[in-house]
């Protein structure tokens, strides 16, 4: 394991250690029906301890279960999704929210990936109709061929974060505690540098910058930083770069596939770019880097991503270059399906190195953590599979001594997802909160918290103790105000999904 690995482990530990004893799952009260909520995670074997007899230890354990009826009569009777706006890149203009609703009143919220396309999730609804959603495994085990690697992954996860959600309702309990319960009460976040600092370095104003980062560590708390060291920042110096020039779409911002050409810059596989960095590249590079490490400092960890679409050969020399500002990760300086040449990569630098936030299901993290490819996986919930899955791939990830961060970049329900998870995850270090969720003080206002404790405090999510489910709900209000223009729909009925018209079987 490399050493900035064991550091950034090691460092988590001393900010958050577990707490030594049990913390109690709902505390509400100290009565009777309090001490049972308190106690039901404790299941038969509490009951055991006190000697209850048969019928008592079954009214004892089933205490917290929802009474609208019978958890096992639950049935799915309809799905619905509005979609909000979150900024103007190619993802995060589109965050589509969706709603599972049931024969009995409760409801599990999910979200497709930011960036995907409701009709991703709309497209499952008549394989869910009728069923009960709290046989979470087996419905994924019905839907999961119908997602894939990147956003097309989306409709899957964010139906399978709905159905978790719905099964914390209906037991009354958090996801977390039907996952194994938790290692941790807070979740460590890392967020980027503030935008201040994410120009070429001619352009930054320093003052404005360290007073930004001031801000982003001291008042809002967080311990772990990422930013961008990506050949945009100095390509417009003569003589740093090879063939940036005469690259389609090499300076243009982002947007989604269907506005680019297929050989457009960012639809263009690394190898076949032909983009080259200099000497003098590097050296500016290196610049860049040391400005923004200066300001951050280095008791806390600075990783790095968008590096640029270059071959293997360019990603060593950054690598190296960049070594002595001891990044904790430098993010998919390949494509994540290159097994061997991440191997040849990690195997070529000091620096961390981490992938995975396109990836769909658990098979392709096993490769990488097999060939020990990286040092870091990084799955993104709204690819990975949603909430199971990527805790299976944390879990296998841990088995082959390799660390976990997770990737996101949508609503709070996906960010609440990934807190349960990551909760019951013991190699999780840290989940991603990008800069248009940090510094958009209405982001959190999306949804309320069901429990007592905040969704953030000073760069920690809570875990909820005392909120079934997810932990939150919808906030109607603000969600309205931010609809995306191109589908102001809330929540419409969505009846043209009802009907399967295909069989799906994959064997015969």
């Amino acid at each position: 394991m490399k050493r900035k690995i064991r550091q950034l482990i090691e460092s988590y530990q001393a900010l958050k250690n577990p707490p030594t004893a049990p913390a109690p799952t709902l505390s509400i009260g100290d009565d009777r029906r309090a001490f049972l909520k308190k106690s039901v995670l404790g299941g038969i074997s509490l009951a055991g301890v006190m000697g209850l007899g048969p019928q008592e230890t079954i009214a004892m354990t089933t205490s917290n279960i929802s009474r609208y009826s019978a958890p096992t009569d639950l049935k799915i009777t309809d799905m619905r999704y509005t979609t909000i706006t979150n900024g103007n890149g190619a993802t995060n203009a589109r965050n589509v929210m969706l709603r599972i609703d049931t024969n009995q009143g409760i409801y599990g919220l999910g979200e497709v990936r930011d960036g995907g396309d409701a009709r991703f999730a709309l497209y499952l609804k008549s394989r869910l109709l009728g069923l009960n959603p709290i046989n979470v495994e087996m419905i994924f085990k019905i839907i999961k061929q119908f997602g894939g690697h990147g956003r097309m992954g989306g409709g899957v996860c964010g139906v399978e974060m709905a159905l978790w959600d719905l099964a914390g309702k209906a037991f009354n309990v958090p996801v977390w505690a039907m996952l194994g319960g938790r290692y941790r009460e807070q979740v460590r976040l890392y967020s980027y540098i503030p935008n201040s600092g994410g120009k070429p370095l001619a352009e930054v104003d320093m003052t404005e910058f360290k007073a930004d980062v001031k801000h982003r560590m001291v008042d809002q708390g967080y311990t772990w930083l990422k930013m961008h060291p990506g050949i945009e920042k100095i390509s417009k110096i003569p003589g740093t770069t090879v063939n940036t020039k005469f690259t389609p779409g090499f300076n243009d911002k982002v947007q989604s596939s269907r506005a680019q050409s297929f050989l457009h810059y960012q639809n263009t596989r690394h190898a076949f770019t032909n983009i080259q960095i200099t000497d003098k590249g590097l050296d500016e590079l290196a610049k860049y880097v040391d400005m923004v490490r200066s300001v951050v400092g280095y008791d806390i960890p600075l990783s790095g991503d968008h590096q640029g679409h270059f071959d293997i050969n360019t990603c060593i020399r950054v690598g190296n270059a960049l070594e002595r500002f001891n990044m904790a990760a430098l993010e998919d300086f390949l494509p994540w399906d290159l097994t061997e040449q991440w191997k040849t990569l990690t195997d070529s630098i000091n620096t961390p190195t981490v992938t995975g936030e396109d990836i769909y299901l658990k098979e392709a993290f096993i490769n990488l953590c097999d060939a020990h490819a990286v040092d870091i996986v990084q799955p993104d919930m709204g690819s990975s599979g949603g909430i199971l899955e990527t805790k299976k791939i944390g879990d296998y990830a841990e088995e082959k001594d390799t660390a976990m961060i997770m990737h996101f970049a949508g609503t709070p329900i996906c960010f609440m997802a990934n807190v349960h998870m990551a909760a019951a995850t013991q190699n999780a270090l840290a989940l991603e909160i990008p800069n248009q969720c940090s510094d958009n003080p209405w982001w959190p206002n999306l949804v309320r918290m069901v429990g007592k404790k905040p969704m953030i405090t000073k760069g920690f999510a809570n875990v909820p103790d005392d909120a079934p489910g997810l932990g939150v709900e919808l906030n109607d209000e603000e969600i309205k105000k931010h609809l995306h223009p191109e589908d102001t729909s809330y929540f419409a009925p969505t009846p043209q999904w009802n009907d399967l018209r295909s069989y799906d079987r994959l064997w015969s």
